[in-house]
């Protein structure tokens, strides 16, 4: 790695890489290797969305499926066997990095199933489950930020699991996914449990957020509500980080890390930009802070690579700004609340699709094999 490449920069401003795909493919190739190599990647999250693309290309998965075939295996069970496998060799392939890190990053997450996600029960056993199964120190249970979310997130960590808490858009849900986080450590203490081996980051969704405020600004139509697009995402994020300094300066996040416990970091998701008039590496550049992950897609990683303008620190310093962005957006009418609501939503149901479509692919390739 060279200090003079935008990731290399990236990383030294205190930015975590995280790659947001994975497959079996880009392990067993050594594609997933060049990225730690040659763009400072280091961890990787994984999705519904991302394992049925990578299920419905290629070859790779096809010797796995023959025996889960040969063995009976439901379909779910099916899906169950293959992600985790996927996720453990990826585990492996970042533990150096694990190691270098002790424990922040060399991370790799792999989610609850998305039809729990309004079920707390649900996904406490499976975030159980899925950790068992995978047995790495350095696996992220990916929990979504709902309701029920933010108990099940609680019980997790307090059973000394690490947790990647996903689908984040409101600053009020992730001053609950803090508190949530905290109450998990405090009972994790109670039990005995060693709070420097849990870890957490809260994944904040940028690119989204644009895209629904955009198209509510567009409708608006005047100067000034079309001077408002693609600022809120950025607004709304930079905004979570100064709610994250301000929950871990309190006397009991201080407390708990004085005990062991690490802060969870923000972490910045759908960081691809949607819209194509607008600079492919805006919400990497424009979202750098110290203690913070951004997880790329691929085509991100390579644009911030190629010609990302790392200027340090762009984040700190903007919050009066940024809460003048999400103000006006207010005075045209738009509502915070609802788009966020509508945000989680969606966020949620678009994940069952991909689960179902992740089923579905499973199904036709285990028949396929019988």
């Amino acid at each position: 790695m060279t200090d003079s490449t935008p990731t290399a920069q990236l990383s030294a401003a205190g930015v975590s890489i995280w790659l947001d795909d994975l497959s079996r493919e880009r392990i067993t190739t050594g594609g997933l290797q060049k990225l730690i190599a040659e763009k400072n990647v280091v961890g990787v999250t994984t999705n519904p969305t991302i394992f049925a693309t990578a299920l419905s290309k290629g070859e790779a998965y096809t010797e796995q499926v023959k025996q889960l075939a040969a063995a009976g295996a439901s379909v779910t069970d099916a899906v169950f066997e293959i992600t985790t496998h996927d996720v453990a060799q990826a585990s492996d392939i970042f533990n150096d990095i694990y190691e270098q890190t002790n424990g922040v990053d060399g991370r790799v997450s792999i989610e609850v199933e998305p039809n729990l996600a309004h079920d707390a029960a649900g996904t406490i056993a499976e975030a159980k489950s899925l950790s068992a199964k995978v047995n790495k120190k350095n696996v992220l249970i990916k929990i979504p930020a709902t309701v029920e979310g933010l108990e099940a997130i609680t019980e997790t960590i307090a059973a000394g699991i690490s947790v990647n808490v996903t689908l984040i858009f409101s600053l009020e849900r992730y001053r609950g996914v803090i508190n949530a986080y905290l109450t998990g450590l405090e009972k994790a203490k109670a039990a005995g449990i060693d709070l420097s081996g849990i870890q957490s980051v809260a994944s904040f969704f940028v690119s989204r957020v644009d895209t629904e405020i955009d198209k509510r600004l567009t409708v608006i139509g005047t100067d000034e509500a079309l001077g408002l697009k693609s600022k809120a995402g950025i607004a709304n994020a930079r905004l979570a980080y100064q709610v994250y300094e301000e929950l871990f300066a309190t006397e009991r996040a201080k407390a708990l890390v004085a005990a062991g416990a690490n802060e969870q970091r923000p972490l910045w998701a759908s960081t691809g930009v949607k819209d194509p008039s607008l600079p492919d590496t805006l919400y990497v550049t424009e979202l750098v802070a110290p203690n913070t992950v951004n997880t790329m897609p691929e085509k991100t990683l390579d644009a911030t690579f190629d010609h990302g303008v790392i200027s340090g620190d762009t984040v700190t310093g903007n919050y009066a700004d940024a809460n003048e962005v999400l103000n006006a957006i207010d005075a045209l009418g738009i509502s915070y609340d609802e788009v966020t609501e509508l945000l989680e939503k969606e966020g949620v149901e678009k994940f069952i699709v991909s689960w179902n479509e992740l089923l579905d692919t499973v199904t036709a390739a285990l028949e396929a094999a019988k």
